[in-house]
């Protein structure tokens, strides 16, 4: 029988990651001022990355007015978590099948992929060091504010027009792979990928030194006003992305993944194996509990290029097959619905002095206020709620959203079965 109420406060951690938005700049910062995290005090000055809401080993978030952490007391009260969860996912020491974060994005984000299960498996075992954990991570990322954004790669031809046109991109791929890369737009999809995989692998690895000096007269082209037609829309990124990467490989991949601009409600799914970089904005972020990131560029941490080469899907096509779109359960509540059973995200917006119900879940949830203030009710006792108010809602447990002086917004993030 549980010893704990069926929803609680839990105190959230923050990442302080060198690509994070400084200060109060930082929507990490504001929602950690409103969570009450002990010891917590605003650093104008400090980056602040990420915030974690949930049970990873790396960090876990504590409960209030408990000297357990999360996992501790899921492990004590297993019907928060609820049985056709368990016998779904592994909840082994109270271990959720999802993370929730908040991502306050500064300057971009590494190159990089994530494993499936299996490979999380095998480099956890070989470099568990670097891969510290065993799951897979696919993940979604919906837009608190305007975000940008790489995302998988772009279609063949688009690639292709780039190809042409950019010297000092095709500078760095050897002439015999960048003609059969030209000669592969009509052919077939498995033999394109083939194609698609030598040529990102060859630019991956291509000489330091040469790249460089490519990105130099790059960017002295761009300075000077000497961009393409076919260059104007992806100019300015690779500007920035050099200014903050100087001479990196990474700035390249501008050119051969979807650049995408994101407003605030719209989000994107990245299943394992799809290339990505973050680059610049607010959102919220929930994937598989792990931590397993293969990086390749754009980062000062260490590469992996071979897993990344090896592991990547090279599927090429728009960037809207990524696109979540939400389904409204209500008129105030938005799902979103990746193609995985690990999460499922609701968006609740509810209007001054009004209640959104939300009916019993078979598994748990973790929920954020991120705008307005008002309370979350259940059966036996109601919490208040500000920005930055962090809540876990056990297994069957039904609430009520009710918005005080102010429209009040949430994030729940939950797994059924």
């Amino acid at each position: 029988m549980s010893t704990i109420e069926p929803v609680f406060r839990i105190i959230p951690t923050t990442q302080n990651y060198d690509w994070g938005k400084k200060g109060s700049d930082s929507k990490v910062a504001e929602f950690a001022s409103g969570a009450g995290i002990p010891g917590f005090s605003l650093n104008e000055s400090a980056p602040y990355a990420e915030l974690w809401m949930g049970t990873h080993v790396k960090s876990p978030s504590g409960v209030v007015d408990k000297e357990q952490n999360l996992a501790q007391i899921l492990t004590m009260n297993p019907s928060l978590i609820g049985d056709r969860v368990s016998q779904r996912f592994d909840t082994t020491n109270g271990n959720l099948p999802f993370l929730f974060k908040v991502l306050a994005i500064g300057k971009a984000l590494s190159i990089q992929t994530h494993p499936d299960k299996k490979t999380s498996e095998q480099l956890h075992a070989q470099q568990p060091k670097v891969y510290t954990d065993p799951n897979h991570k696919p993940e979604m990322a919906l837009a608190l504010t305007d975000f940008k954004a790489l995302c998988g790669f772009m279609p063949i031809p688009r690639i292709a027009e780039y190809v042409k046109d950019v010297p000092e991109f095709n500078a760095l791929i050897d002439p015999s792979t960048v003609t059969e890369f030209l000669n592969c737009t009509h052919s077939s999809e498995l033999e394109q990928k083939a194609v698609l995989k030598k040529f990102f692998s060859e630019l991956m690895t291509a000489d330091v030194t040469k790249i460089a000096t490519q990105l130099q007269t790059l960017v002295a082209r761009y300075r000077s006003g000497g961009q393409k037609h076919a260059e104007e829309g992806i100019k300015d990124l690779v500007l920035t992305l050099n200014e903050q990467y100087p001479g990196d490989v990474g700035v390249f991949c501008a050119f051969m993944l979807n650049y995408v601009r994101m407003t605030p409600g719209q989000a994107i799914f990245l299943g394992a194996g799809e290339p990505h970089a973050y680059v610049q904005g607010d959102i919220m972020e929930c994937m598989a509990n792990s931590d397993n990131v293969i990086r390749a560029g754009l980062t000062p941490k260490p590469k992996d290029i071979p897993n990344l080469v090896s592991v990547l899907t090279y599927m090429a096509s728009d960037w809207d097959k990524h696109m979540v779109k939400p389904v409204d359960v209500t008129p105030r509540t938005r799902k979103y619905d990746p193609p995985i059973p690990d999460f499922t995200v609701l968006q609740v917006h509810t209007p001054k002095g009004e209640t959104e119900s939300h009916e019993a879940i078979q598994g748990p949830s973790i929920a954020i206020a991120t705008e307005g203030s008002g309370r979350v009710s259940w059966g036996g006792g109601d919490l208040d709620l500000q920005a930055g108010s962090v809540i876990f809602v056990g297994a069957e447990t039904k609430i009520d959203i009710t918005a005080g002086d102010s429209n009040l917004v949430v994030y729940r993030a939950y797994v059924a079965a």
